[in-house]
């Protein structure tokens, strides 16, 4: 994956497939620490000590459909090759939680790419599923709540195509408004 926004939908994907029912995606740009911090928090089924230990094995998954599990070794690395940190925590019953940090401006940190893509992704596929997607720069904030949403569009669906396409700008307009630099 050579895009941060890849990890995310990755990491998102695993939340849903672990039973989540809120998935809580928060970027954090900070330009005076040069630091660029990835969190992601859901309310899944959790991982016992075990399976949190092997969580960074490649040659160990979860999942049936293959024998490898290259997700989280993989954003492990790039957060490693650009200067940070990778934190995941886990309590069965409970959900998960991981923290990536990276250098903000480090030379091989990974773009983050199309985040309102993966965003408006993660909604189509699972729109039961409530979504906050947070991007911070320095003291600008965007905030996007699918909860929210769906209380304001009643009965029309979260993924009825021009409530994506809505999405997808609000996403896009927002991160540039800010003036994300990742």
């Amino acid at each position: 994956m050579l895009e941060l926004a890849l990890h995310i939908l990755d990491i998102a994907e695993n939340s849903t497939r672990a039973g989540a029912r809120h998935v809580g995606i928060h970027l954090n740009e900070d330009p005076e620490h040069d630091l660029l911090t990835l969190e992601i928090t859901d309310d899944g089924a959790g991982m016992d000590k075990d399976t949190l230990a092997r969580a960074l094995d490649p040659f160990y998954t979860t999942k049936k459909v293959r024998r490898v599990g290259l997700g989280l070794p993989m954003l492990a690395q790039a957060a490693e090759s650009a200067g940070g940190q990778f934190i995941l925590t886990s309590e069965p019953g409970r959900g998960t939680q991981l923290k990536v940090t990276f250098g903000l401006h480090h030379l091989d940190r990974q773009p983050l790419g199309d985040a309102a893509g993966v965003m408006v992704t993660l909604i189509a596929g699972n729109p039961d599923i409530d979504f906050t997607y947070c991007h911070e720069h320095g003291d600008h904030i965007y905030h996007l709540s699918t909860e929210e949403i769906k209380e304001e569009i009643e009965d029309v669906p979260i993924n009825h195509i021009e409530v994506l396409k809505y999405i997808r700008n609000h996403i896009a307009k927002g991160i540039k408004e800010i003036g994300s630099e990742a």
